[in-house]
């Protein structure tokens, strides 16, 4: 009889794997799923060794160079999505690691990123908190419809983001380091310069990748020529935002609050200042999480590794 086959889910925090029909992977499989986080390391190579298989949801856990060369055992590393750029496939390449991803979906993103506008906007938390306290309403909410959304990239999330600005009834601007104006004008939406979108936007999204040359796009600058009554939502990745200046802009109210999915780390450490903070709206995030995009990425998942068994490994990822 055939060995099992070691399977390692990293970062399955609501515990989907177990739910997973494993049957198709043509050998008997042996599945860790780990529930809880774990932050690289020593523990992390521990967890890991053995199995022949990792599976990595998004990008919640680093997989470098140096931690993919303890891990002897590995010949297949599957990643949710199309792309993983905490992945160095370069190096799994060298050590002769298969790679392969899976197929995913942009609208539940677009969808969180307006839960976070609405939700911050009309101060949802707080009066749900309130209301189950037996008080009734305090705040006063934030219109949209009249104002100015600026988007920071308008690919295939932030156009849709603007659509949706659109039919609430917003003018919506873009500012991104190679917007043209024909790209702009696709997305329906006005090309304006890097100074004008953070002057004029009263909601500010980002939509970017994150590389070497968009790392701490969002700065003390940029934030502090934004209006006193503008938000700042971040649904891409934490390291767009100089998360330092994010937190002493919010706490001297030089904007009026921030919604955020994503952060330079996580998940958030306990006590992290943000969490501390009245005029932020935090996700852990939630983006991509939701149960058609879980199918999918399960789905594709278990047909990389039936495929892999087989010889004909599916979906590979280039450097």
């Amino acid at each position: 009889m055939n060995a099992p086959l070691r399977i390692a889910v990293l970062d399955d925090y609501q515990g989907i794997a177990d739910t997973v029909d494993w049957s198709p992977i043509p050998r008997p499989v042996q599945i860790t799923a780990l529930r809880e986080h774990i932050a690289g390391g020593p523990d992390l190579i521990e967890t890991l060794a053995g199995h022949e298989v990792v599976v990595a949801m998004r990008e919640r856990t680093p997989l470098d160079a140096a931690l993919l060369a303890q891990l002897p055992a590995l010949k297949l590393l599957v990643t949710t999505g199309p792309f993983n750029a905490a992945i160095d496939v370069a190096a799994a390449h060298r050590l002769g690691i298969t790679v392969s991803g899976t197929g995913g979906a942009i609208t539940p993103t677009v969808e969180h990123t307006w839960a976070l506008i609405l939700g911050l906007q009309r101060h949802v938390v707080t009066e749900d908190q309130r209301i189950r306290n037996g008080l009734w309403q305090s705040t006063i909410g934030a219109d949209l419809h009249g104002r100015t959304l600026g988007l920071v990239g308008v690919g295939r999330i932030g156009s849709r983001v603007a659509a949706i600005g659109k039919a609430f009834g917003m003018n919506v601007i873009a500012w991104s380091p190679h917007l043209t104006d024909e790209r702009a004008a696709k997305a329906g939406v006005v090309r304006v310069g890097r100074d004008a979108l953070f002057s004029e936007a009263d909601v500010v999204s980002l939509h970017m990748v994150l590389s070497e040359s968009t790392r701490g796009l969002i700065g003390a600058v940029e934030l502090a020529a934004m209006k006193p009554s503008a938000i700042l939502v971040n649904t891409s990745r934490g390291g767009l935002i100089d998360e330092s200046a994010l937190v002493e802009a919010l706490r001297g109210k030089q904007i009026r609050g921030a919604a955020l999915d994503v952060y330079q780390q996580e998940p958030l450490p306990p006590g992290h200042p943000l969490a501390a903070m009245s005029n932020t709206l935090l996700t852990p995030h939630l983006g991509y999480v939701t149960e058609n995009v879980m199918t999918i990425f399960y789905r594709d998942i278990v047909e990389d590794i039936a495929a892999y068994c087989t010889g004909s490994p599916l979906r590979l990822l280039t450097v």
